[in-house]
């Protein structure tokens, strides 16, 4: 099996259509670029949902987890392992909290957040057992578990798969007010994303984190912020939240987290709210374990010197520059913070896909949301000449399809 089609013939035949991929084969990787099994190379703009912030095979990583996969993998936390003390340190460290617990996938650590923040509710604020409840925000997105999709927006999402779990508020996002009307005696927690990925990359008002965070204070409730794929460097700070000076009282961390090597997530809080979780209350075979542990402890080793976050910040003022110079000409908005961006393209020149598709025939890897929106996202380790050449494919592309419609 060698070409293109055969690859993609067997996988559409023999495994679940849960996704669409663009029709590539991709066969090894390095830094921002990744190559085919035809031997074409493409620059790498989605970076893996954020997981691959700092690159494919950063060396840094790669050492981490082979010295780790000669010695130990796993131990379940049956046991102590000689990793595990240096990740919770050094996590909790990283965004100033007493504690973390770890999972492996975001969506395991959202669940996690979703219960840690109930038991709180009912052991230190005196919520009465079983009424919680938790407001959540309109397009958000927060990974595709039963109790997760049961509170999205997104018909894809959630239809077809409930009955769903109760205890969760709708509200518009980036609107103050749309909580302070959720909020009643039984409410525990505010959970939102500081900017929303998979909606578009969706930035909210200036000073509304500021605001939720004023407000979760004074109604005595939590703020658990989904740092998930807007943290660890990508929008230029450490977190999203970093941008307002906002601290939440739990942080939901994944994707880059786990280098792009292994998954690895956690949320990370201070004691008076994870100390409610005892033996037997929470736990993941897997989560926490030595390679995924060894792989994060380089993560956040890196994290620390502040070089990834000031790359991300000035590569995307480049980016964003350049991006905002295709308004007008076929697109209509462009947001985003720091190397993430979503281009919202005139509906009538093409859809998202058309554009992802146009973008791979000329070398660069891309991936469209809700209809005419892509998102772009490439590895902070990319060179400002490679980002400006994405740019420029995508300027080259829409004209293309613009000239089609024409």
């Amino acid at each position: 099996m060698t070409s293109t089609n055969e690859f993609i013939e067997l996988s559409e035949r023999r495994s679940a259509h849960n996704y669409h991929p663009l029709p590539i084969v991709i066969h090894e990787a390095q830094g921002a670029w990744v190559t085919d099994v035809e031997g074409k190379r493409f620059l790498d703009c989605l970076s893996g949902y954020s997981s691959l912030n700092f690159g494919h095979g950063n060396p840094k990583i790669i050492a981490a987890a082979q010295e780790q996969l000669s010695r130990l993998t796993l131990t379940s936390r049956a046991f102590f392992h000689d990793q595990f003390a240096a990740f919770a340190a050094g996590l909790g460290d990283l965004t100033g909290k007493d504690m973390v617990l770890p999972m492996n996938t975001g969506a395991e650590a959202v669940e996690t957040a979703i219960k840690v923040a109930r038991k709180w509710g009912y052991e230190v604020k005196g919520v009465t057992q079983d009424r919680a409840n938790i407001i959540v925000m309109e397009d958000n997105f927060h990974g595709r578990t039963t109790t997760i999709v049961g509170f999205s927006t997104d018909p894809d999402a959630r239809g077809g798969f409930g009955p769903y779990t109760p205890g969760f508020r709708i509200v518009k996002y980036g609107s103050v007010e749309a909580i302070r009307e959720a909020i009643d005696e039984d409410t525990v927690a505010v959970l939102l994303e500081p900017i929303q990925g998979e909606a578009g990359v969706l930035v909210p008002p200036d000073g509304y984190l500021t605001q939720v965070r004023e407000l979760c204070t004074e109604r005595n409730i939590l703020m658990i912020a989904d740092e998930i794929q807007s943290g660890l460097g990508r929008t230029g700070d450490t977190f999203a939240c970093d941008h307002e000076g906002v601290v939440p009282d739990v942080f939901v961390l994944g994707k880059a987290l786990g280098g792009g090597v292994v998954p690895v997530s956690a949320i990370a809080a201070d004691e008076d709210v994870l100390g409610v979780i005892r033996p037997g209350q929470h736990g993941s075979t897997f989560g926490g374990n030595p390679l995924a542990c060894a792989v994060a402890n380089a993560v956040i080793e890196m994290l620390g010197t502040g070089e990834y976050q000031a790359r991300a910040r000035e590569l995307g003022a480049v980016m964003h520059e350049r991006l905002r110079t295709l308004i007008g000409h076929g697109v209509v908005a462009v947001r985003g913070r720091g190397l993430w961006a979503g281009v919202d393209v005139d509906p009538s020149v093409a859809t998202g896909r058309e554009v992802s598709e146009a973008l791979m025939s000329r070398g660069v890897l891309a991936k469209d949301t809700h209809g005419s929106t892509i998102r772009l996202a490439p590895p902070i380790v990319v060179s400002e000449e490679d980002l400006l050449w994405a740019v420029d494919q995508l300027a080259d592309a829409i004209r293309e399809l613009r000239e089609r419609t024409a």
